[in-house]
């Protein structure tokens, strides 16, 4: 019966330690596929501003036809983000699409009837919610990024997160800061 005493301790401490990995593992988990929704719903969001982008284009070439670098900026830009293959790449698409964009409504300042184009006000308009929703979409993300990256680095869950396949995560952050500081001016 000596012995019955140490067993009972060495199976209560594995089964405690059990019991955290299942624990820490399963909320691992749920803190990554928080992530990756989060990160479908900014790709959501960017596919739906590079699918205005043509018919921004499209009106203000109607009136700007000559300013053939500014569109071919913007689509390359566009290109840029559809094809951008995660955070730090959708970053420095970012950077490109805010720029390209507010050198095309710098155009389209130029053109009182344009400004005056239900259609160009439209596009827009929808243009502007857009951005503030992949704002949002991208607060959301990094929080869960966050949360994450921070549950993989706390000790003792350092120890063996890595091993169970779980990585830090990038943040979605614009390489170039001053890109975005500043939305795209857009008047009425």
């Amino acid at each position: 019966m000596e012995w019955l005493v140490p067993v009972l301790i060495v199976v209560g401490v594995i089964l405690l330690i059990g019991i955290y990995l299942w624990a820490t593992y399963n909320s691992l988990v749920q803190l990554k596929v928080r992530v990756d929704e989060a990160w479908s719903g900014i790709t959501v969001q960017l596919k739906r501003r590079a699918d205005l982008i043509p018919n921004l284009i499209e009106t203000v070439k109607g009136y700007a036809s000559h300013e053939k670098a500014v569109f071919e900026n913007v689509t390359r830009a566009r290109a840029e983000t559809l094809s951008a293959g995660g955070p730090g790449e959708a970053g420095i698409a970012e950077g490109h699409i805010q720029q390209a964009l507010r050198s095309l409504f710098a155009v389209a300042e130029a053109y009182p009837q344009l400004q005056a184009s239900t259609n160009f006000l439209q596009v827009q308009q929808a243009l502007v919610d857009t951005e503030d929703k992949i704002q949002a979409a991208r607060r959301f993300y990094n929080g869960g990024v966050r949360e994450l990256n921070t549950k993989i680095k706390v000790f003792p869950n350092n120890l063996f997160a890595k091993g169970l396949g779980f990585t830090e995560r990038e943040f979605f952050e614009v390489a170039d800061s001053s890109a975005i500081s500043e939305a795209p001016r857009v008047q009425f």
